[in-house]
C-alpha cells in the first residue's frame, strides 16, 4: 500500500509552507506529494494569503525534491487549454527528472471561476474527453511528427507536439463518482482510478464499474491502479485525536466514519479493509499543514506497519 500526502492549499498556504510539507513527505518515506487545483477557499477560514497555482507550485517542488512523485488531484480541465497543459506538465516532468503524474478532472467549483473570470462551460465532461485525448495524443506523437485534432471544442493543426515529458508515459489519474462516463473515460485513458472521500461500499461499487468498463474496452482491469483519497486525523491517543480534529474544525466520530481517523491501530485496520477491495494507494488529505508531527506519527506508526 502506497501512502501519499495530499494537500488543499486553497484553504491557506504559502509556497514555503508547501515546500516544508513536501520535504517532510520525502524525508519521512511517503511515496508522493499531491495538491489540489483550486483558486478559492471552501468553507470557513480566510484562505490567506490566497491561492497558489498547482503547476507553478509543482515546478518549484520539482527542483527542490529528489525522490517523491508529484501531481494533482485533480487539475481542473476548465483552467487550462489542453495543448498548454500538455506543455506545462511535460516541462515539470523534465524539471523533476520524470516524477510527475497528472490527475485531470472536468472542474466543478463554479464560484472560483466567477471570482477569477474563468469561463465555466456546461458541457464539461465532453470537453474533458477531448482534453484527455489531446494531452495524451500530444505526448504520444513521435518526435519529428505532427499532431492534428479536430473536435467539437478544440482544434489543433500540425502541432509539433513538443516538448516531450522525461517519462515515456506520464501516469494519468481519473477519478470521481460518476456511474457511466467516468468509468468509460478511466478505461480508455487512465493509469490510475481514484475515489475521493468515499466509503468502502461506494468505492467497491465504483471500482467494479471501472473494471467492467475496462473489460468492455478490451483492457485488463488489473492494468489500473485503484486508489482512494481520505482525510487523515491520527493521534497517539484519544486526546491527540480530539485535538487534531478540533484544529481542522471536524469531529472525531465523523472523521472515523468518513476518513482515516483514530489511533494508529485503528487507521491501520481501516486501511486493511480498503486493501481488501483492491486499493493499492491512499492519498492522505492533510488539512493542518503546520502539524508536521502528524506526518511523523503516520510515518512511524502507520506506514511502518503496511509493508
Amino acid at each position: 500500500m502506497d501512502l501519499r500526502i495530499f494537500t488543499e492549499p486553497q484553504q491557506g498556504a504559502t509556497y514555503d509552507t508547501l515546500l516544508t510539507v513536501a520535504k517532510a513527505t520525502e524525508d519521512l518515506g511517503f511515496d508522493a506529494f499531491f495538491r489540489s487545483d483550486h483558486y478559492l477557499k471552501m468553507g470557513s477560514g480566510d484562505g490567506l494569503p490566497g491561492p497558489t497555482d498547482a503547476w507553478i507550485t509543482l515546478a518549484g517542488l520539482a527542483r527542490e525534491t529528489k525522490r517523491i512523485r508529484l501531481g494533482t488531484l485533480m487539475t481542473a480541465g476548465t483552467f487550462r487549454l489542453p495543448g498548454v497543459l500538455a506543455i506545462q506538465v511535460a516541462q515539470v516532468d523534465q524539471m523533476s527528472g520524470g516524477r510527475v503524474e497528472l490527475g485531470l478532472g472536468s472542474g466543478w467549483f463554479e464560484e472560483e471561476h466567477k471570482a477569477y473570470g474563468i469561463p465555466f462551460p456546461k458541457e464539461k465532461m465532453a470537453r474533458l474527453e477531448e482534453q484527455l485525448e489531446i494531452v495524451t495524443g500530444l505526448w504520444a506523437t513521435e518526435t519529428g511528427q505532427t499532431y492534428d485534432f479536430h473536435g467539437t471544442y478544440y482544434d489543433l493543426t500540425k502541432s509539433p507536439a513538443l516538448p516531450k515529458p522525461a517519462q515515456a508515459k506520464v501516469p494519468v489519474l481519473i477519478g470521481g463518482h460518476g456511474a457511466v462516463r467516468t468509468p468509460r473515460l478511466a478505461a480508455r485513458y487512465a493509469d490510475e482510478f481514484n475515489m475521493p472521500f468515499a466509503s468502502l461500499e461506494d468505492s467497491e461499487r465504483q471500482f467494479g464499474r471501472v473494471r467492467a468498463a475496462a473489460q468492455e474496452a478490451g483492457r485488463d482491469p488489473g492494468d489500473l491502479v485503484y486508489s482512494n483519497a481520505l482525510v487523515a486525523c491520527v493521534g497517539k491517543d484519544e486526546q491527540e485525536v480530539i485535538r487534531r480534529a478540533a484544529a481542522i474544525g471536524r469531529e472525531p466520530d465523523e472523521l472515523r466514519a468518513n476518513g482515516l481517523a483514530g489511533t494508529p491501530a485503528e487507521v491501520v485496520d481501516k486501511i486493511g479493509r480498503y486493501a481488501e477491495i483492491g486499493v493499492r494507494r491512499i492519498y492522505l488529505q492533510i488539512l493542518d499543514l503546520s502539524d508536521l508531527d502528524h506526518l511523523e506519527l503516520i510515518s512511524s506508526q502507520v506506514q511502518s506497519q503496511l509493508g
